[in-house]
């Protein structure tokens, strides 16, 4: 991770959370304990970020009628089959 403008905070967690960002440094996929933070927060808020979206998305869906939503429907169906092959999270 590149360095960049840090805060200092001071928390307590869980055990299990405490487990948890340490076998993250274990594994490599963080080099510290703030790198370990800053990734399982950069997840939680991509989750956050696609449930916005699919209630956004379904709220569109909801609004549509007639040929609107069957042309909606043909650009999902080729979408969805063209975004199987993208990994989103660069995993």
């Amino acid at each position: 991770m590149q360095a960049r403008n840090r805060r200092k905070i001071s928390t307590t967690v869980a055990p299990e959370t405490d487990t948890f960002l340490k076998s993250l440094i274990r594994q490599g996929k963080a080099s510290s304990l703030a790198e370990a933070v800053d990734r399982a927060v950069a997840v939680a808020r991509r989750a956050e970020s696609r449930s916005r979206l699919e209630a956004a998305t379904a709220a569109y869906y909801a609004s549509l009628s007639g040929k609107a939503l069957k042309e909606e429907t043909k650009i999902e169906l080729a979408a969805g089959s063209a975004s199987t092959l993208v990994d989103f999270d660069g995993e």
